[in-house]
């Protein structure tokens, strides 16, 4: 994977993709976050030796390299889930890109259901910390210490510091935002009405189809991360409706504006 890598990386820096201040992965129903970055590249997937492509609607599969202010930015327009058959090295193959290209911030946005019975749909959510239920480990197997250490430091998968710099500009935005701890599932399936109170009953406060396996690799490349949920559908016990991805993309796309001004202030003054 690392020879991969190498040549994934100085394709990238061909086309002019150097050092990026951020990199942030946009979820489901967020790629439109795009439109607060001043563009000067957009690579298709497809293109880039070594990418998947993403298989999922709403996922547009582009790499995007800008700036906001003087911050440069590496943005994926759509994510690879481990459920859309891809092995796991695949799904987080481009956060160890990320990582040689110089990327030392990582912000990650998901949309998820949320459990909590305080939340409701188009709610933000600062993700404090996460539970790995996913079937495959991302670090499994042999591991090559150029990447990082055998057994990763989990005690901070979020940094306190960008979560308290968040939470003020939230403030002084007069925009509501949660904080919870975000539990990952394998899907595609949305959770069962007994499945949602298993993620409540093991400490959650949403649940979702990815991010984890990002942060992981991100830390095992030593990486500080960031994470943000829409919350776009409730798995609280006696409220559960039938959701659907299109019922999703619309909750997440409400959230919008306010994900917009939240994430450009903050990677301006963080």
């Amino acid at each position: 994977m690392y020879d991969q890598l190498q040549e994934t990386v100085n394709y990238l820096k061909n086309k002019g993709i150097k050092t990026p201040d951020y990199g942030i992965v946009l979820g489901t129903g967020l790629g439109s976050l795009v439109n607060i970055i001043d563009v000067k590249i957009k690579i298709p997937y497809k293109k880039i030796p070594n990418f998947p492509v993403s298989t999922v609607s709403g996922h547009s599969g582009t790499l995007i390299f800008g700036s906001i202010g003087g911050k440069t930015i590496l943005a994926m327009q759509g994510r690879f889930h481990y459920y859309e058959g891809w092995d796991m090295k695949q799904v987080v193959f481009p956060i160890r890109v990320m990582k040689y290209l110089g990327v030392e911030n990582l912000i990650v946005s998901n949309a998820s259901g949320g459990v909590n019975p305080d939340f409701k749909v188009g709610d933000i959510m600062i993700i404090t910390d996460h539970i790995n239920m996913m079937p495959v480990h991302p670090l499994r197997g042999k591991n090559d210490n150029r990447f990082g250490s055998r057994f990763v430091d989990m005690h901070e998968p979020y940094n306190l510091k960008m979560i308290t710099c968040f939470e003020s500009i939230a403030k002084s935005l007069d925009i509501k935002i949660q904080k919870g701890i975000y539990l990952a599932l394998q899907g595609p399936t949305f959770e069962t009405p007994a499945e949602y109170k298993m993620v409540r009953l093991m400490g959650a406060d949403s649940v979702g189809m990815s991010t984890v396996p990002e942060v992981i690799v991100a830390k095992h490349m030593g990486m500080n991360c960031f994470g943000l949920s829409v919350i776009t559908d409730l798995g609280i016990e006696g409220h559960i409706e039938e959701v659907s991805h299109e019922a999703v993309q619309l909750a997440a796309k409400s959230s919008e504006k306010e994900i917009g001004n939240l994430v450009e202030t903050f990677i301006l003054q963080y």
